[in-house]
């Protein structure tokens, strides 16, 4: 039993074994406002990664709408129960119990290689949870809208709302799926700290479905080993996107390397976002495990419900987002980065804003991809004497 340091809870928590952070860590940032569910992402991956026999019900990427979709049912409100209170202190030091330390056992005395042992809090889904990806798709909470509803300016958030929360392995740095595993045959490659399964060494014990909250850890009946994402580390490899990445159509993901808070570079894409400009935040931070996807909240969403899902830095990371948007000068770089997401499929590991443009470049410190800050409007003539013809749109 170790005590390892978590930085987005603010503490100091238990773990099954030492911290031993890799060379550089597998990031990535979502940004909630531009999904649109077209689920593109998820085709992408189930028919590069999960289209065998046993692989029937995984979805190594899937995207739920909150707050009522789950896959699988009910995963995030099951985990959340399971914890009970869970209290940010206003120095933003998370004061309740992770799933590491929920059933208040004697780690002295638990060996995490032990089979049968159950340290972790977590719990194995039924099979019919698996079978209904898209439970809840679209329907929304709040307010009923009426005739007479109106929307005012200052409103922080809509009356009706509801958005979609794309999910992948978040290869996390005290995975509960490596912490658990019997056989160890869970692993972080110390090159890019994506977490994976040996499936040699796999016992079929299913600890690692059961102790991981996010539920990316499944198991295939077929072959008889649990499966998860791979990060596509394949493509990792070569400097390119993974493949839910470079076909998004709303080009809400960006790809790279994330660092501790001491060590961020700003001009590295996923620190600027993380810790630079603090837009970014970490699915249920509370759980523990140091999640490296992070995601940019909506901003259409009452907060209270946001605070528990991505922790007390949601209204500034909103107040940030919305002045980026505003168009100033003060959130320029980040807006800049915000359109460099989804702009090409090599990896983008550093990043500038400048002469009206935002530009990013490979490891080598070669330019690949720069946008415009502002798209070039071009207005034609109402009438074109070429096809004797009236035009509709003329910009």
């Amino acid at each position: 039993m170790a005590e390892v340091y978590n930085w987005q809870i603010g503490r100091e928590m238990a773990y099954p074994y030492e911290e031993e952070r890799p060379d550089r860590q597998w990031g990535a940032v979502f940004d909630i406002n531009k999904c649109i569910a077209c689920q593109t992402c998820t085709l992408a991956c189930k028919t590069t990664w999960t289209h065998g026999e046993g692989q029937e019900h995984m979805f190594w990427n899937n995207v739920e709408t909150k707050p009522y979709g789950s896959h699988p049912i009910g995963w995030d409100k099951e985990i959340l129960d399971r914890l009970g209170v869970q209290e940010w202190g206003s120095d933003g030091v998370y004061e309740g119990d992770t799933i590491f330390e929920a059933k208040d056992i004697g780690w002295e005395d638990t060996n995490p290689t032990q089979t049968g042992a159950d340290p972790i809090e977590g719990y194995i889904p039924d099979d019919q949870d698996w079978a209904h990806p898209n439970l809840g798709e679209d329907e929304p909470a709040g307010e009923r809208f009426e005739a007479d509803t109106h929307i005012e300016a200052d409103e922080d958030h809509h009356p009706m709302w509801f958005f979609y929360l794309p999910r992948i392995c978040n290869h996390c740095t005290f995975a509960g799926c490596a912490g658990s595993c019997p056989a160890q045959a869970i692993y972080k490659r110390q090159q890019d700290g994506v977490v994976l399964i040996d499936e040699d060494s796999c016992r079929a014990q299913l600890q690692c479905v059961q102790a991981c909250p996010y539920k990316k850890s499944v198991f295939n009946q077929h072959e008889g080993v649990s499966q998860k994402c791979i990060g596509c580390y394949p493509k990792i490899e070569q400097g390119l996107v993974p493949q839910c990445f470079e076909t998004c159509l709303g080009k809400i993901r960006q790809h790279g390397w994330v660092s501790r808070p001491e060590n961020s570079d700003p001009n590295n894409p996923i620190d600027f976002l993380v810790h630079e400009a603090q837009v970014a935040l970490p699915l249920y931070p509370q759980l523990g495990l140091e999640p490296n996807v992070y995601y940019i909240p909506p901003i259409n969403v009452p907060t209270d419900y946001l605070v528990q899902m991505f922790g007390p830095g949601v209204h500034e990371a909103i107040e940030t987002y919305e002045r980026a948007r505003e168009g100033g000068e003060e959130g320029r770089r980040l807006r800049g980065l915000l359109h460099l997401m989804g702009s090409t499929e090599k990896r983008i590991e550093q990043f500038e804003v400048r002469n009206g443009e935002a530009m990013g470049y490979d490891d080598e410190g070669r330019r690949i991809v720069r946008v415009p800050m502002v798209e070039a409007q071009i207005t034609r003539p109402r009438f074109d004497d070429g096809q004797n013809a009236y035009r509709l749109d003329v910009t």
